[in-house]
């Protein structure tokens, strides 16, 4: 029983944590998103002194991967990199979490309960 609960701990936790990770990714979706004064080069694809950045004037459109979670700005000449909206620490741990989850969970398969309440 144990492992059962633990897997359902580390489940849903990973969920979470997804969650956390996709909510920073939808805000940065709706940025860039929205147009107006202001709205090039995208927002979530501007570093820190970004006026001096070739590759933040050069974007002209995005993508984005829901596993791994990440925002690729796309640039003018057929290149991409990836903007840091997404937490670094998201990722891994939903990776993490979900071994776990799994590996609990086929462990709790090989687990056996004795007659007398005692798992073997």
């Amino acid at each position: 029983m144990p492992f059962r609960q633990l897997a359902t701990a580390a489940g849903l936790a990973a969920l979470a944590l997804y969650l956390w990770g996709l909510l920073h990714l939808m805000g940065a979706i709706l940025s860039a998103e929205d147009g107006g004064t202001d709205s090039s080069p995208l927002v979530p694809c501007r570093p820190a002194n970004w006026w001096y950045d070739e590759r933040a004037l050069s974007v002209t459109d995005y993508s984005v991967d829901f596993v791994p979670l990440r925002f690729v700005c796309e640039t003018k000449g057929g290149g991409n990199f990836v903007a840091d909206v997404v937490p670094g620490y998201v990722n891994p741990g939903v990776e993490v979490l979900a071994l776990v989850a799994v590996g609990c969970r086929g462990a709790a398969l090989f687990q056996r309960e004795r007659p007398d309440g005692r798992l073997t």
